[in-house]
């Protein structure tokens, strides 16, 4: 089913319900997603981006039921990454005098991907494509996400087509902002920048800057996953600076594993803890929590604290997904500490520390160590040691 979101302007992408995981298995999906192509009418006809592969035949269907695919004139793949561009070999197909409109990188990366010589038109920031009245302007994005990400722009309709940047994994039946749950909506927009964004923060603020500097008017923004944002777009943007400076909350994520239930009591004596001086906390079982809702909650919080019993001179397995994630998504503005039990080496403390430390996440307090189940005395520094970390929370 397609919809026009402005005069000539169609949606004719695909809702994924039943997605769950994304980038392999790498990102939980609760909510599905959509893959948002745009189809533009005017003496030209272009289409910006495409959908997911096994989605390709239904994209088809779409653009079909508004032309016929063979009128294309312009296919632009603002980012190379098979989600919104795995439907350009079955659209180039039906469409092949189409120029393929992409980023410098994105001659190499859809190359790369398709290994097609297409008629290919690489373009710049500022470079424009005329289609009869409206044109389409184009600017570069590197590493929001991939190095090869641009967006697109279309005036007289003043709509922003920016790709991954201000997305959600949201499937529904609503195409905009203002028609959609906006908890729903937000949680999604947040998990979906801590998850993917975070790292290139500092890249988004400058980008956000570049883009307000144009001077463009904005109506409409239609990114390639989720709701297209027409009420307030900007608001959107006004979050992507906020998270782009990655300013916490005055609050706790503990997450641990556990074998017999030591490192859990822990867990929950620090807590107490946290919560004596007036700090909130959230706990969370590595081995059955879902890790990127997880990781969102550690981007909100200012301090997080890791825990486990020392396994084969290590940690429980189930923990270095996270710890991987604290390493690659580079969170600021953070502080931590660790805890674990153990029965006669006792590594898992120090390894906990040290990985804190290779993240660029200072210790509040020295961390605290139980041989086999921890007792009373070993629960009060658990419970001191979360005091500790709420008043550096509190003093900063």
């Amino acid at each position: 089913m397609t919809a026009e979101i402005a005069k000539n302007v169609h949606w004719v992408g695909v809702a994924d319900w039943a997605l769950r995981k994304f980038h392999g298995h790498e990102l939980s999906t609760h909510r599905g997603t959509t893959y948002n192509a745009y189809l533009i009418l005017d003496e030209k006809k272009a289409l910006v981006d495409t959908v997911w592969t096994p989605f390709q035949d239904q994209l088809i269907e779409n653009i079909r039921a508004v032309i016929n695919p063979a009128e294309l004139d312009y296919v632009v793949a603002n980012h190379s990454e098979i989600d919104h561009a795995g439907g350009l070999d079955a659209v180039l197909r039906y469409a092949p005098k189409a120029t393929v409109v992409v980023s410098k990188r994105g001659m190499s990366s859809v190359k790369g991907h398709f290994h097609k010589d297409w008629n290919f038109k690489s373009v710049v920031t500022g470079d424009r494509i005329r289609l009869g009245r409206n044109e389409l302007v184009f600017v570069e994005a590197p590493m929001l996400h991939w190095p090869d990400s641009m967006f697109t722009y279309l005036t007289g309709l003043n709509v922003l087509m920016p790709n991954d940047a201000f997305g959600q994994h949201y499937a529904t039946s609503a195409r905009f902002n203002d028609h959609v749950d906006q908890t729903a909506l937000y949680e999604e927009a947040l998990k979906y920048y801590a998850n993917i964004l975070t790292p290139f923060s500092a890249l988004v603020a400058k980008k956000i800057e570049e883009i307000l500097a144009l001077g463009l008017p904005v109506d409409m923004i239609a990114p390639s996953h989720g709701v297209i944002w027409r009420d307030n777009p900007l608001q959107i943007v006004e979050k992507y600076r906020d998270w782009a400076a990655q300013t916490p909350q005055k609050s706790t994520v503990i997450i641990y594993d556990t074998m017999w239930e030591g490192t859990r009591r822990m867990a929950e004596a620090i807590g107490d803890g946290l919560a004596a001086k007036g700090v909130p906390y959230r706990i969370f079982h590595a081995a059955t929590s879902d890790r990127n809702d997880v990781i969102t909650e550690v981007f909100k919080a200012k301090a997080v604290l890791l825990g486990s019993p020392t396994f084969n001179k290590g940690l429980l397995p189930t923990l270095w997904p996270i710890l991987a994630d604290l390493k690659g998504l580079s969170f600021k503005n953070k502080t931590g500490a660790a805890f674990g039990t153990y029965g006669w080496s006792g590594e898992s403390l120090a390894i906990l520390e040290k990985h804190l430390q290779d993240c660029g996440i200072p210790i509040a307090a020295p961390g605290v160590r139980a041989m086999w189940q921890p007792g009373g005395e070993d629960l009060q520094k658990c419970a001191r040691l979360g005091e500790q970390v709420a008043e550096t929370i509190l003093g900063g």
